[in-house]
């Protein structure tokens, strides 16, 4: 049974709690920064002044990327994936998923689709009634299908994924540099007050707990930053990092990387003016990804490509195809090398 209205009220209300619960603790941390540590404790003014600046600087950024993060919608996919109407009442009607799946594979050969299920099956959404582009997934909180999603993260009560992707990896980032200059900057009238050399005033309390929470919210989003450091550097997400994608030749965790630089640029974008403000530089339109070459080695993959009329790529750098890769089953090659059998995925004539 459906959830009634009021429930569908109270728990996207709740949704909002641990939002409010961190922008009441950065509130507090303004005030126990600004007030009580720069303007009752700090004596030297020019020492106030540069804490000021530099603080205002980190908040402004660690803000700006947390609330772009939280307000971006998540990108869901385009009608071009939705099912032609003959085809929906086709697969509607039909009770057989053997049959089901031959209908989608039918519209599947238009779209720019190489990712399988579990068991080689085309990935279509029941409740959106779509069929899933490659590194897209259904969230069940967001009620939707978001492109390219990462998980659903509580704190920002948004899905992260190709939309707002890089403004979460910003967010963190900045909320673990806007810790670090608390603790570095509060380290000391900590120790001061932790060891009577300066009188109990109100600022005590505020000063000490301001470094507990600071130092605490460091360790917990630096690792977290770390990890999706770790995740951009590959081209996976979090799904993908638990679940390897599926190719028509079987599933590969490392079917999207092209190499650092280039993973970095997909989520970044290539112009490295924009790497560091929270605005939407990433590279592509989330339906569809630049993979490379599985399986192969790549003197073998410049052998296939000049065989299929392509120009070969530099031995130096990895095998990539670009957006017009057919990942399906009548591209697929095989290869013998003394004796082994090489699955290869070679890129489609234009």
């Amino acid at each position: 049974m459906a959830p009634s209205p009021v429930l569908k009220c109270c728990k996207r209300a709740l949704n909002w709690v641990p939002v409010l619960f961190i922008n009441l603790v950065v509130g507090w941390s303004y005030y126990a920064y600004v007030v009580e540590l720069c303007v009752y404790t700090i004596p030297n003014n020019a020492e106030r002044i540069s804490y000021l600046v530099i603080f205002h600087i980190f908040l402004i950024m660690f803000i700006w990327s947390y609330w772009k993060t939280i307000w971006s919608r998540p990108a869901s996919p385009s009608k071009a994936f939705v099912l032609p109407r003959i085809e929906k009442e086709m697969f509607e009607r039909e009770e057989r998923a053997e049959i089901q799946q031959e209908i989608l594979k039918k519209v599947a050969r238009n779209l720019p689709v190489y990712t399988r299920t579990a068991g080689g099956a085309i990935r279509y959404c029941d409740p959106c009634q779509i069929i899933k582009p490659d590194r897209c997934h259904h969230c069940s909180t967001c009620e939707t299908c978001v492109l390219k999603m990462d998980h659903h993260c509580p704190w920002v009560n948004n899905c992260v994924g190709f939309s707002n992707y890089k403004y979460f990896v910003l967010f963190l980032s900045y909320a673990a540099l806007y810790c670090a200059v608390i603790c570095a900057t509060v380290t000391q009238y900590f120790i001061k007050f932790w060891t009577k050399q300066l009188p109990d005033t109100h600022a005590k309390f505020h000063i000490l707990f301001l470094f507990f929470v600071a130092a605490l919210f460091f360790i917990s989003v630096l690792s977290l930053l770390s990890y999706h450091l770790w995740l951009v550097g590959k081209n996976r997400t979090t799904i993908e990092a638990f679940r390897a994608p599926v190719f028509t030749n079987g599933p590969d965790k490392n079917g999207f990387s092209l190499g650092f630089s280039r993973n970095v640029s997909e989520v970044f974008g290539d112009q490295a003016k924009y790497f560091f403000f929270p605005v939407f530089s990433s590279l592509g339109d989330g339906h569809s990804f630049v993979t490379r070459l599985v399986h192969i080695d790549p003197e073998q993959a410049n052998s296939v490509l000049q065989q299929n009329g392509k120009s070969p790529a530099d031995e130096t750098s990895p095998c990539v195809l670009g957006n017009s890769i057919q990942h399906t089953e009548d591209n697929n090659k095989e290869i013998t090398d003394r004796g082994h059998v090489v699955s290869v995925t070679m890129e489609s004539e234009p």
